[in-house]
């Protein structure tokens, strides 16, 4: 069985040695198809760029309870803050805020219910569930520039959050 062997190059560019002459052409296809599948894989792990794309967490790498705790308060006062961008009906503003102020909250609060006990953890999940799935719809009544939608779904939503912080 013939090894293809590569080398890198700056940026990211692969040479492989020419093909062997003397191959049957079902061999030339598996090495062709074994290189563009290598080539593929090389350049997705070494795009770091494409690695940083999605952030996944629900939690802050090394972020305590506590530090997620003494947090909140701030998010929360950002998250209130949406409701005057609605008022004015800055509707791009407030997405945005309402975006990255729930977004942090998310993860604070993510981060104290796994460190409550598994007994407590259903109820809060529950409200959690129910706050930021909330947040979406205001964020696409908001999108919509539906008033009224926004102020009725962003009221539920403080109150639904009121209810988790407690609980927390």
């Amino acid at each position: 069985m013939a090894t293809t062997s590569f080398c890198l190059h700056s940026p990211y560019r692969l040479q492989f040695p020419p093909p062997a002459r003397n191959r049957s052409s079902a061999a030339a296809v598996a090495t062709r198809r074994s290189s563009a599948i290598l080539t593929a894989t090389s350049l997705i792990l070494l795009n770091t760029a494409s690695s940083e794309a999605f952030d996944l967490r629900m939690t802050v790498p090394d972020q305590t309870v506590e530090e997620a705790e003494s947090s909140i308060p701030e998010h929360t006062a950002r998250l209130r803050e949406v409701e005057d961008l609605v008022a004015a009906e800055s509707w791009k503003e407030a997405q945005k805020e309402l975006r990255k102020s729930s977004a942090l909250l998310k993860q604070d609060i993510y981060t104290i219910i796994q460190g409550k006990p598994p007994a407590e953890r259903q109820r809060l999940r529950e409200l959690y569930s129910q706050v930021f799935n909330g947040v979406a719809r205001v964020d696409y009544a908001a999108r919509d520039k539906d008033r009224v939608a926004v102020l009725e779904g962003f009221r539920s939503v403080l109150h639904t959050l009121d209810q988790l912080l407690s609980l927390l």
